[in-house]
C-alpha cells in the first residue's frame, strides 16, 4: 500500500479485501469521511445533531433512504464495501465488527458521511510539521472527553477528540492551518492539560493508538467525528452502523477544495 493510490483504487482495494486497516496518511490530496447510517425515521434528529455541533459531525453528504451512492462525494461509490471497517450497533452497544455491510443493508437506511481530520494532517505535513501518528504508521489517539455536545431531538453526549503533540510554536502554527479548515474539524478546541477535559491517561485513549510525546511538546487536541458514536450510545437507537476509528471513505474530492483562503 503506497500514498500514490487514487482514491478510486483504494477503494476498490477495500472492497475485494485487500485493506482493511485505517487510511490515515493514505491517497495524500483528498478529503476523508467519518460515516454514520441510521434508520430514516431516526435521520431527521441525527441531522440536528450535526447542524447543533459542527465542530466534532461536519457534515459533507448524506445519501437518500436506501441508498449506497453519494455522488458527490466519489463516484461508483458503494458505503456498504468502500470502508475498510464498520461496527454494528443495536441499542447503542456494538454487536459486530465487520469489512462489509451488504448484509446488514435496509432500504430504510441513510447515510450521513463527515469530515474527518486526517484531511488536514496533509496541510500540516506541507508546513513541515510532523503528525506523530503518520510518522509512526499508527491510528490517531482519539479520547473521550467531559466537554458536551449540544443536544438536538435524541442525541446528546460528549465530544470525543484526536490528539497530535507538538512544540508550543507549531502547537500555534496548527491553530492557524487548521482555521482554514472547518469542514473537517477546524482549528484545535484544547491543547495542554489533557485532565481538564476529562482524559485521565493520555497514554491510553479510547480509541486508534497511542503515539509518542516528547519531552517539551503539547498534546493538541481537534474534535473528532468519532464523536456521533458516544451519541448513539445515549441514543440508543435499535440500529446503526458506523465505520470503526481510523477507517474512513476516502472520496473524490480534493482538501483543497475545503479550504478558506
Amino acid at each position: 500500500m503506497t500514498t500514490e493510490l487514487t482514491p478510486a483504487a483504494l477503494r476498490q482495494r477495500i472492497r475485494s479485501g485487500e485493506h482493511t486497516t485505517n487510511t490515515s496518511g493514505l491517497c495524500n490530496g483528498f478529503v476523508q469521511c467519518n460515516m454514520v447510517i441510521l434508520p430514516k425515521d431516526w435521520a431527521t434528529d441525527f441531522l440536528k445533531f450535526c447542524q447543533a455541533n459542527p465542530k466534532p459531525c461536519p457534515l459533507l453528504g448524506m445519501s437518500e433512504a436506501g441508498s449506497w451512492e453519494i455522488p458527490e462525494l466519489a463516484a461508483n461509490l458503494d458505503v456498504r464495501s468502500d470502508l475498510p471497517s464498520y461496527k454494528i450497533f443495536e441499542d447503542g452497544q456494538v454487536v459486530n465488527e465487520v469489512t462489509d455491510i451488504a448484509d446488514y443493508w435496509r432500504d430504510d437506511l441513510v447515510t450521513f458521511m463527515l469530515g474527518c481530520s486526517f484531511s488536514f494532517e496533509e496541510a500540516l505535513i506541507a508546513d513541515g510539521l510532523e503528525v506523530r501518528n503518520i510518522a509512526e504508521d499508527v491510528n490517531v489517539p482519539m479520547y473521550r472527553t467531559n466537554i458536551p455536545c449540544r443536544t438536538a431531538g435524541r442525541f446528546s453526549g460528549t465530544t470525543v477528540v484526536s490528539m497530535r503533540p507538538f512544540q508550543a510554536a507549531d502547537a500555534i502554527r496548527s491553530v492557524q492551518i487548521c482555521t482554514r479548515f472547518p469542514s473537517v474539524h477546524g482549528a484545535p478546541i484544547h491543547l495542554g492539560d489533557p485532565e481538564l477535559i476529562g482524559i485521565e491517561d493520555i497514554n491510553k485513549p479510547d480509541f486508534g493508538d497511542a503515539v509518542s510525546i516528547h519531552e517539551g511538546e503539547l498534546p493538541v487536541f481537534w474534535a473528532c467525528g468519532v464523536t456521533p458514536q458516544v451519541a448513539l450510545e445515549h441514543a440508543k437507537p435499535p440500529f446503526c452502523i458506523t465505520h470503526s476509528p481510523g477507517c474512513m471513505l476516502v472520496t473524490d474530492i480534493r482538501n483543497s477544495k475545503l479550504a478558506i483562503m
